[in-house]
C-alpha cells in the first residue's frame, strides 16, 4: 500500500491529462508585443489546469535554449474520452 501512494505522489500535476467534454475557447485579441530580438520566438498562448477548470495564459516572447530549437504549438486533441491539451514545447531539430 505505501509503494502504490509512493508512486501515485511522484507522478506530478504536470503529467495529468485532464479531459473536458466541451473545450474551452479563448476569444481574447490582444496585439503582439514587439519582438525583443531575432532570437525571439513567440510562444501562443496556452491553457493550463487550475482550480477544477482550464485558465488562458496570454502568448510571450522567449528564446530557444539551443539555436536547433523550435516551438511545437500546444493544441486541443479530440479523444474518445473528450478533449484534452497538448502543452506546446521545443523540439530539437
Amino acid at each position: 500500500m505505501i509503494m502504490i501512494v509512493a508512486m501515485a505522489l511522484s507522478f506530478s500535476a504536470a503529467d495529468a491529462q485532464i479531459y473536458v467534454k466541451v473545450r474551452p475557447q479563448h476569444k481574447v485579441i490582444k496585439a503582439r508585443p514587439p519582438r525583443p530580438s531575432n532570437t525571439h520566438v513567440w510562444i501562443s498562448g496556452e491553457w493550463t489546469w487550475g482550480s477544477g477548470r482550464y485558465n488562458y495564459r496570454d502568448g510571450y516572447w522567449d528564446r530557444p535554449r539551443y539555436n536547433n530549437d523550435r516551438w511545437i504549438e500546444g493544441r486541443w486533441k479530440n479523444t474518445r474520452r473528450g478533449w484534452v491539451w497538448v502543452p506546446g514545447h521545443w523540439r530539437r531539430r
